[in-house]
């Protein structure tokens, strides 16, 4: 396959711990703070375009967006398009939902958006198959597991650091990749977790 190296990828992939990972305290994990307003530039997680949308994001969050150069990915404009598919028609909020899925990706400038090449899907399918297979996740994470392998090493290609507040799978991916970067935040909502 054009772009991508699959002998090069089984030797990638040699940080395969072999065991189950465990999730780290918070205090080994990159949590933003109001230190990290200016920095490295972002590639947004489908859950900051949510917390936007749904009135939930952080202040320091926002803050982070306005400061840093922000990036977007098709996979999270993939997985927005992908809520308007499963919206139902009949559902009184589907208008409401279409029109704030459509806002967000109309405000996207088109040299802000990346789309993952060949290498980057064909080493994120292999470290999904071996988060799926050391995790034992079900049928129905695999796919997202997928997506955020995906994002995470898109990321690290592009030099961008993950903004999400996806913190079990992201620190899974940090502890598969320590070269990766990820920013964590909490919503108000999610701060006991």
């Amino acid at each position: 396959m054009p772009g991508f190296d699959i002998d090069g990828a089984r030797r990638w992939a040699r940080f395969d711990p072999g065991h189950t990972l465990a999730r780290r305290n918070d205090s080994a994990l990159p949590f933003a703070s109001a230190e990290d307003v200016a920095g490295q530039a972002l590639l947004l997680d489908t859950c900051v375009y949510i917390d936007q949308m749904q009135g939930r994001a952080p202040d320091l969050v926002e803050q982070l967006v306005d400061t840093r150069h922000v990036n977007h990915s098709i996979i999270a404009v993939q997985e927005l398009v992908h809520t308007l598919g499963v919206a139902r028609p009949e559902d009184g909020r589907t208008t409401s939902v279409i029109g704030a899925v459509r806002a967000q990706i109309l405000a996207m400038p088109d040299h802000r958006v990346f789309t993952p090449d060949a290498d980057v899907l064909g080493r994120a399918a292999l470290l999904a198959g071996m988060l799926c297979r050391l995790q034992g996740y079900a049928q129905d994470a695999k796919f997202k597991a997928l997506q955020d392998c995906t994002l995470f090493l898109q990321a690290q290609k592009l030099g961008f650091t993950v903004l999400t507040r996806n913190i079990v799978e992201f620190d899974f991916l940090l502890q598969f990749v320590p070269t990766g970067r990820a920013l964590f935040y909490r919503t108000a909502s999610l701060r006991a977790k």
